[in-house]
């Protein structure tokens, strides 16, 4: 099995505390679903939305990740499949495709 990044992006925010706790189950469910299955070597975190860009030049740092909210990466997990097509359909249930986010999916490089 190879390793392979989710990166969690966008979405939409729950719109009360009750729903937030929906999604949070909703969430819970589904990695628990590819735990069973043998898919997670690493569930991840949730992300804050505050941060920093460091660049190359000196001194260049800027407040926030991304200008745009659909590019916030919102959370990640790293799991195992057999190939990239696998890591792939993995992602359906998602609850963050629910809510208009997507799902990166990277191989992760053995070195």
């Amino acid at each position: 099995m190879n390793e392979y990044l989710y990166v969690y992006r966008g979405g939409r925010p729950p719109s009360s505390p009750q729903d937030a706790q929906a999604v949070m189950q909703r969430w819970i469910t589904w990695l628990q679903d590819l735990a069973k299955r043998g898919h997670i070597k690493d569930q991840g975190q949730p992300l804050e939305p505050a941060g920093k860009v460091v660049n190359g030049q000196p001194g260049s740092i800027s407040d926030g990740p991304y200008a745009e909210a659909k590019d916030l990466v919102g959370g990640f997990s790293i799991v195992l499949a057999k190939d990239l097509d696998e890591a792939a359909a993995l992602t359906k249930g998602c609850p963050i495709l629910d809510g208009g986010g997507s799902v990166e999916v990277r191989p992760v490089m053995k070195m």
